[in-house]
């Protein structure tokens, strides 16, 4: 990479080989490289349950100190134990988009802090530089521990939380109009906090003075630094009972069997090349376009290739540098494709490369505006990597339990602030919405998706209590409620989202300000898999001049957003408003996307859905065909009815009226043919063999190259077809012409593939090359780069 400001290279930090990162290491700082000691099975499990402990009780360290709504009630902070060059051995179950460039930090602090000031027992570093690791934006702010065991550093502990405020030109420290990283918080390379066990004040000090909330960032650093000195603690407990060399050897160990374990499932699964494009709505305020993001996911024997080339340049806010490109790759692969494997990340990160070119959006140079970083182009990479997985595991029959469409596509952020009078003192409070952790998951092949059940990429993420977020801010809820019809429409549907609507205080006066970023609200983040339908936009809005807008004299509460009258504003994908007492606060988050053609849900399972007020009955007759009497039951002979007639619709857009089954004609002989995914098959033969439909047996084309795509029915709509739930003016957004675009089986309009895409984007090119078991190779990378 190359900076336009001198001088800013030496700030980033990039994974390279170990004996490389030795030879870099100063040579007065004595390192514990054994490893080699046999361990019996009983010791190896005991220690490995141990150190996975050690990094829970960090989890519960911090919780219990920190005063930060962050962590206290959301968990967006994570912990690892590395080895003593960084590798990451355990990982928590918290946020692990915070540990997904962890180690760079620790190889940058190895290779920049050796020398001057040192790396000694009882030092600790802190960092908040992007570039570098160890955070995906400067408000994530790390503790870097190294661990000295007799004279020779032994391994490191990592804490890392999200800040509500470092500082920079608005509140929450994110600034949509930012022209640069100068424009946003500062970003801190590693520097020492902690020298020999003893807190250093004037760092510490330089730290919370940036802040609008001193004491919130104050309290988290010390927490941070106590669930390290906790940990460290432990593991030096552990070394003591069974020897450093036994401690050692369980670590690498452990990455070595998770390597192999996922090189081994890798093998299971078919070679060939996946692809993806997603887009980043509005780069920054006043900004109308869609930026692409490409990924093309290669997959040979038991390494994955990750190639990004043609993604969008680096623009606006929407940017993250190559840990954030990193982090995001393995906060899906971890969870998708690991989650029967213990989270040894260092060994995990060896079976996967990336091909990027440089000053992109998920590539960016220095100083370009990075804010933005793990919610927009780090959080729209992983969606696409968790794409192309998926299409890689629905081919493999023994896999497919493990496929998932996508969840929740990104955070609505929304920071609210101001100053809370509520108890006459005039005090100043920042904090983002964190409701909106409720997301829905995406559907699977056998199984609906679940419902407000939280984040992919944080295990262990909450929704706030309601009355917390009450006592803590000015804000008083109307409703946060799971919302009917947001779950992707699909064969198996998608996990609804949900939505919370405040007001402020009756107490409060004045005016509060609102940052707003959004990722989802023309191109679904939250996309479908083998033709389900994406899950519903996201939508913030402000009501103003809302009905009792306090409550003071109101008797019922709202039921919805027509019953608080007033004037709706709806909210850009990136910028800011205010909300004043007489207005309404509404977010709307993101659902996940379905799985299969909505046609081809059983009518039961739809008419369930009516009951339970998932989808509304005007949806099961529009989306899924499906029409009920009066008593709630299923009309069969009208549902048969309506869905012949929204496939005669689909034949009709596609341009083959008259030339299509009103129906399957029921799943045809599948023996001598591989599935593909949940509507397509093919009959292997020397040459690559043939695509079916496995609903009504026609012939599509030859699957070389992925020719058979050129061969199915294509029709694009107005993207309100893809549900209730889809904004109905992507105008109101972008000056780009979006449509909801779907590929069809030319013989029974069985929709394969669902997505709400600008008029340009291209049509799906996946290549499946062999389902053979190629012997694997280890090779030691770890996750490396390459430049395009």
């Amino acid at each position: 990479m190359t900076s336009r400001i001198p001088g800013a290279d030496q700030f980033t930090s990039r994974p390279m080989p170990r004996d490389e990162l030795l030879r870099q290491i100063s040579s007065t700082l004595p390192l514990h490289q054994a490893g080699d000691a046999e361990v019996d099975a009983l010791t190896y499990e005991v220690v490995r349950h141990r150190l996975w402990a050690i990094t829970q009780e960090m989890g519960e360290t911090l919780r219990r100190m920190s005063g930060s709504h962050v962590v206290t009630e959301s968990n967006d902070f994570n912990f690892s134990i590395c080895d003593e060059l960084g590798e990451q051995v355990q990982v928590g179950t918290y946020n692990i988009g915070l540990i997904g460039s962890m180690d760079l930090a620790i190889t940058w602090t190895l290779r920049h802090r050796g020398d001057n000031p040192g790396i000694a027992e009882g030092d600790m570093f802190l960092c908040n530089d992007p570039w570098i690791g160890g955070g995906l934006h400067q408000n994530d702010a790390a503790i870097l521990a190294p661990i000295f065991h007799e004279g020779k550093l032994f391994g490191w502990t990592t804490a890392i939380a999200h800040q509500v405020d470092l500082g920079g030109p608005r509140p929450g420290s994110f600034s949509p109009s930012a022209r640069d990283v100068f424009g946003e918080a500062v970003p801190t390379p590693p520097m020492k906090v902690v020298r020999g066990g003893v807190l250093q004040r004037d760092v510490a000090d330089a730290w919370v003075r940036r802040s609008r909330l001193p004491h919130l960032v104050g309290l988290d650093l010390r927490a941070k630094i106590a669930a390290n000195k906790n940990a460290a603690e432990q593991i030096l407990r552990l070394i003591a009972r069974y020897g450093a060399d036994t401690v050692k050897s369980v670590m690498r160990r452990m990455m070595d069997d998770a390597e192999r374990r996922l090189r081994a499932k890798l093998e299971t699964l078919p070679d060939g090349t996946w692809s993806a494009v997603g887009y980043q709505e509005q780069s920054q305020t006043g900004d109308r376009g869609l930026h692409a993001i490409k990924v093309a996911m290669t997959k040979e024997a038991g390494t994955l290739v990750f190639d990004f080339r043609g993604t969008a340049g680096q623009t606006g806010i929407i940017n993250c540098p190559y840990p954030g490109l990193r982090a995001g790759i393995v906060f899906t692969m971890l969870p998708l494709l690991a989650g029967d494997i213990p989270w040894a990340a260092g060994g995990l990160m060896r079976c996967f490369e990336i091909i990027t070119d440089e000053d992109t959006i998920t590539n960016a140079s220095f100083p370009a505006a990075v804010g933005k970083g793990p919610f927009g182009p780090a959080w729209g990479s992983g969606n696409l990597v968790a794409e192309v997985l998926a299409k890689m595991l629905d081919a493999e029959p023994d896999h497919r339990t493990d496929v998932q469409s996508i969840c929740n596509g990104t955070t609505d952020l929304c920071v609210v602030s101001g100053v809370d009078t509520r108890d006459g003192a005039g005090k100043g409070f920042v904090s983002p919405v964190f409701d909106v952790m409720a997301g829905g998951y995406g559907a699977q092949v056998y199984h609906d998706g679940v419902d407000t059940g939280g984040r992919l990429i944080i295990p262990s993420a909450r929704a706030p209590d309601v009355e917390m977020t009450e006592y803590l801010y000015p804000l008083v809820a109307l409703w946060r409620r799971e919302e009917t019809d947001s779950g992707g429409p699909g064969r198996q549907r998608g996990g609804m989202s949900g939505s919370v609507c405040y007001v402020q205080h009756p107490d409060q006066n004045g005016t509060m300000s609102l940052v707003v970023s959004g990722t989802g609200k023309v191109a679904n983040q939250n996309v479908g898999l083998a033709g389900g339908y994406p899950g519903n936009s996201q939508l913030d809005l402000v009501v103003r001049g809302v009905n009792d807008p306090q409550l003071a004299q109101a008797s019922l509460i709202p039921a919805g957003l027509d019953e608080l009258g007033g004037e709706i504003e709806v909210l850009p994908c990136e910028g800011e408003s205010h909300l004043g007492p007489g207005d309404a606060l509404f977010l709307h988050w993101q659902a996940g996307g379905g799985y299969g053609d909505p046609l081809l849900r059983s009518p039961e399972s739809v008419r369930d859905d009516v009951r339970q007020v998932r989808v509304t009955a005007d949806a099961a007759g529009d989306v899924y065909g499906v029409l009920l009497r009066e008593d709630g039951e299923v009309d069969a002979a009208a549902t048969e009815e309506r869905r012949a007639q929204l496939r005669r619709r689909r034949a009709s857009g596609a341009g083959l009226a008259g030339q299509v089954r009103l129906a399957p004609a029921g799943e045809p002989e599948l023996t001598g043919l591989r599935r593909l995914d949940d509507n397509l098959a093919v009959r292997e033969a020397p040459d690559g063999g043939t695509v079916l439909c496995v609903h009504c047996g026609t012939r599509i084309g030859p699957l070389a190259g992925g020719a058979f795509v050129a061969s199915l029915a294509r029709r694009d709509a107005p993207p309100t077809e893809a549900g209730p739930h889809i904004w109905h003016d992507p105008l109101d957004y972008v000056d780009a012409e979006v449509v909801f675009r779907q590929l069809f089986c030319p013989g029974c309009l069985t929709a394969v593939h669902s997505r709400i895409v600008p008029v340009d984007h291209p049509l799906p090119a996946d290549e499946y090359r062999s389902w053979g078991e190629p012997a694997g190779r280890s090779d030691g990378r770890h996750g490396s780069s390459r430049a395009g």
